[in-house]
């Protein structure tokens, strides 16, 4: 059996057709009725190989391989010897008459195809082996397609995929390849890329990452464009539209068909630089595909099979198709009940050089080596423990990257193959540093750190940092409810590993600050904007999206998502924005809007910007992300909370502004907290409770207020103290008034984390939550449980 056509084929014919081609017709034969398109194709046996290989008297240079001394040259001489070899006249007829039968299919006389190398050894449980064979785009005609049949057998015997295999543990077994000819996706004309049913990072199961940029799919595996990336929610597919999150990527070239060549790599244009590659009815289609495969792969293996994929859009018919699909092989392996936190020690001056996307959250110092290419003199003086800088890699740089402290490229999103190697070889990774080469130089000292969020960071020098392992199947269980004050959405993935209740505190002015950039009235007001320097900054931060308005909203959507989803179905509790004027000024265009106060921290803040003519268009806009993420991305679990709401009377007017713009209190199961940080909230808390459905505690901001001091002077700071008769009797006060009105209530500041007596006091209250930091969760769970048992002795 020499050929077969994929949809004869399925997994359990792995040893003849390879993992690849195994998976594509067990996707043919099996997801018909899911509508999944596949391109059509044909297989050509590892049993062709083989004959190939005796035809050509090669057994003896292969089986010698791993005697030589000079592997490399062993492995050139081998892959000469194969290119140059003949075909079995039987072999060549058959794959010759199903060229012509394809193209027949497709009416032409010479269809284009990809040629795709499927190894036996191919995505294995353990190991991936992607992009250790060689594929070739667009080619055309019987004479090529047999030169490129022989040119995939022999990149068997790349010196990288010889490496790899060693290093994988298969260095003694018989590998042998299978191909693929299958019909080429007119992606140069429309896009592609990678998907995986699972986040690369943080390995959170619950989400679809999608990369993608314009052109043919490998700028996007290599690592040579910074691609588009859209990420989804599982949970909700059915019933919404989760998109989560959208990244705009700079995707300044693309790879297309040429005449002279296969290939080639062409610029971008500016529409397509500054538009996302796929639309939302193409992510959710692609999504939902990803999980009805991740689903039947799971099924077949009777376990959970993540899956990393790669999809294309054919630029002409505008059809998705899924090109390949094999299961991802590092992330889901990790150990989830362990928790490895990395944190740069505090107190150190940071001298930030480049900056990046994060692979992973390590952090790594060591010093730098530039390497242009991969045969460049370079490589020679490469020490272990060196930090790789470089354009882009691909599977020949995987001897050194195993070897660095930590690999930075120029180029690449989080699914190229320097983030994925990287990942797999557990080695520390910036990828898209797009000023790296011209920043850094030779043998500079660096502490590469990716422990911040989703941008990784290189700062000059050796800093110190700790790494601490925690075993989260230690952690003893609690009565009381512990939950998390939660700013970033890039470290929520991770957060929500640690055991917990839930988010106390989700704050809006970090998604802002962070995310967005700018002040949300100069959005509103985009087109009166008069000064060019802001109106061109403005211009690069809503590139992608329908408007300046509608970037404000869906980035907050997203921040806000992405935190609910994490911890989804439990309560997400989201405070709108609580910015003060001098805080505001900090944004982009903040100058023109806010005013100059004495006093900012009593000031213009919280609950009274809300309903004022000159913010409330502002207020709309979070009042609209806040509906988008519970209503068409499905996160019912998002509950509200009005911050810095001084009189009964104020609370009444943010509730009815609040309705105006589609968010009323009971309506879809909405829910509206109040934050109590305030004297007048406790005092008037029997009223409160009659406008909302709960209280969180603002510690900080009670205790200054009641004690009637500035909590950022450290002229009084000695006097600031939650601790203190005067705020525990409010405290006391507060959470006995919402039991007797049945309104939860629980705090979010950083005492109870800090002191222990602090936090027996709120539990022998009988508060409904407590909510620190992620960073104190591990702590305070301790501190509770010992109160606890110490309250139980008492009984």
């Amino acid at each position: 059996m020499y050929t077969k056509w994929l949809n004869q084929t399925n997994n359990s014919e792995i040893e003849i057709v390879g993992g690849k081609n195994a998976s594509l017709g067990e996707m043919i034969s099996n997801l018909k009725s899911k509508d999944i398109k596949i391109p059509n194709g044909f297989v050509i046996s590892a049993i062709s190989y083989q004959q190939f290989i005796n035809n050509n008297n090669l057994n003896t240079q292969i089986s010698n391989l791993k005697l030589s001394s000079n592997v490399k040259g062993t492995c050139k001489n081998i892959r000469d010897l194969i290119i140059n070899g003949d075909f079995p006249l039987a072999i060549e007829q058959e794959i010759i008459s199903m060229y012509h039968q394809l193209s027949h299919q497709h009416q032409t006389k010479n269809v284009d195809v990809a040629v795709r190398s499927s190894s036996t050894a191919e995505d294995m449980p353990d190991a991936s082996f992607a992009g250790q064979q060689d594929t070739y785009l667009n080619v055309t005609g019987e004479k090529q397609l047999l030169q490129y049949v022989k040119k995939c057998f022999a990149s068997l015997f790349n010196y990288r995929a010889v490496s790899y295999r060693n290093s994988m543990g298969y260095g003694d077994k018989v590998v042998k390849l299978s191909i693929c000819v299958q019909k080429m996706v007119r992606s140069d004309l429309g896009c592609a890329g990678v998907a995986f049913s699972i986040d690369g990072d943080s390995g959170n199961p619950d989400v679809v990452v999608i990369n993608g940029s314009y052109g043919l799919g490998e700028m996007v595996v290599s690592g040579q464009v910074n691609p588009d990336e859209f990420v989804v929610f599982k949970k909700k597919l059915d019933e919404f539209k989760p998109i989560i999150d959208k990244k705009l990527g700079k995707k300044d070239i693309k790879m297309v068909y040429s005449d002279s060549q296969n290939t080639q790599i062409v610029s971008t244009t500016a529409k397509e630089q500054s538009s996302f590659c796929l639309n939302e009815t193409q992510i959710l289609q692609l999504s939902k595909w990803v999980v009805e495969i991740e689903n039947y792969y799971s099924k077949l293996h009777g376990k959970w099979t993540p899956m990393d994929i790669e999809w294309a859009v054919d630029g002409l018919t505008h059809q998705l198709y899924i090109v390949q699909a094999r299961p991802e092989t590092v992330v889901s392996k990790t150990n989830s009940n362990y928790l490895i936190e990395y944190s740069l020690e505090p107190f150190q001056s940071k001298d930030l050089m480049v900056s990046g996307t994060a692979v992973g959250d390590k952090i790594s110092s060591g010093k730098v080596k530039i390497i242009d290419h991969i045969d460049s003199p370079e490589i020679n003086d490469f020490c272990d423990g060196d930090i790789l800088v470089t354009s882009i890699t691909d599977p020949d740089w995987e001897p050194i990257m195993k070897r660095s402290s930590a690999i930075i490229t120029e180029k690449g999103g989080r699914t190229c193959h320097a983030a994925i190697v990287a990942r797999e070889l557990g080695v520390n990774a910036i990828v898209g540093a797009s000023n790296c080469l011209q920043v850094l130089q030779d043998n500079q000292h660096v502490t590469v750190c990716c422990a911040e969020g989703e941008q990784g960071f290189v700062y000059r020098g050796i800093l110190k940092f700790e790494e601490k392992k925690i075993d989260l199947s230690t952690l003893p269980k609690i009565k009381t409810n512990l939950m998390m004050n939660v700013g970033s959405p890039s470290m929520a993935y991770k957060s929500s590993r640690i055991p917990n209740s839930g988010v106390g505190l989700a704050r809006q002015e970090f998604i802002i600050n962070n995310f967005i950039k700018v002040h949300p009235l100069a959005l509103v007001n985009y087109h009166t904007i008069n000064e060019k320097k802001l109106k061109h900054e403005v211009d690069k931060l809503w590139r992608g999206f329908d408007s300046p308005v509608q970037f404000y909203i869906d980035k907050l959507t997203y921040g806000i998502s992405k935190i609910a989803s994490a911890f989804y179905p439990k309560d997400v509790i989201v405070r709108f924005s609580d910015f003060k004027s001098n805080e505001y000024r900090n944004l982009l265009g903040g100058n023109i809007y806010e005013p100059h106060e004495e006093n900012p921290m009593i000031g213009w803040r919280g609950a009274s910007r809300y309903y004022s003519e000159n913010f409330e268009p502002a207020f709309e806009l979070e009042c609209l992300a806040i509906k988008k993420a519970r209503e068409e991305i499905g996160l019912d679990n998002i509950i509200v909370m009005i911050p810095f709401c001084r009189t009964l009377s104020e609370c009444t007017k943010v509730l009815k502004v609040m309705a105006k713009y589609g968010l009323t209190r009971g309506e879809n199961g909405l829910k509206v907290y109040l934050m109590c940080e305030i004297p007048s909230n406790v005092i008037l808390a029997e009223q409160f409770c009659q406008l909302v459905d709960g209280f969180s505690i603002g510690s900080n901001d009670l205790t200054q207020l009641t004690l009637g001091l500035d909590r950022d002077s450290e002229l009084v700071s000695y006097l600031y103290n939650e601790r203190n008769p005067a705020v525990t009797m409010m405290l006391s006060n507060v959470i006995r008034t919402c039991k007797k009105n049945g309104v939860k209530i629980g705090i979010c500041g950083q005492g109870p984390s800090d002191y222990p007596d602090f936090a027996a006091f709120l539990v022998s209250e009988k508060i409904d939550s407590i909510s620190v930091v992620p960073d104190s969760v591990i702590k305070t769970t301790h501190a509770i449980k010992n109160i606890e048992m110490t309250n139980q002795s008492k009984i």
